[in-house]
């Protein structure tokens, strides 16, 4: 058994907390002045930018009942990139499903840049169009 590169380890606590929307501990894995790009033409769109926007950015998120599960990750000593399938658990709404790939950088154990890449722009746009009115 191989040990894991602590930069993995560091994204998977990420997505533990995000599963049981922790953002407390969210916080305790970004730096205090990470920027967060999210593509596209929604309500959420753009760069959240300090550990504020950012887990202002996970409650508007939690409000979908959106769901992550990684699929694979890649590292080094600066980055991971992650694939994850990305869902939404709504009752009497239409629900999302897709993948999206995330660029992780990391310095001194922290997440301090993320780069989201969703599989499906267009149906990113229209869920959180809908949802966010």
């Amino acid at each position: 058994m191989t040990e894991s590169h602590p930069n993995i380890t560091l994204i998977h606590d990420f997505f533990k907390a995000y599963a049981t929307n922790d953002l407390d501990a969210i916080k305790s894995i970004l730096s205090e002045d990470i920027k967060w790009h999210i593509p596209g033409k929604h309500p959420l769109s753009g760069t959240k930018t300090g550990v504020e926007q950012v887990s202002a950015y996970f409650q508007q998120l939690s409000k979908a009942a959106l769901h992550a599960e990684p699929i694979v990750m890649g590292v080094n000593d600066n980055y991971v990139i992650d694939c994850h399938r990305n869902w939404s658990d709504l009752d009497n709404q239409e629900n999302f499903s897709g993948m999206s790939c995330l660029l992780w950088k990391i310095e001194n154990k922290k997440i301090v840049e993320v780069f989201n890449f969703p599989q499906d722009q267009h149906a990113v746009d229209l869920f959180f169009s809908t949802f966010y009115k």
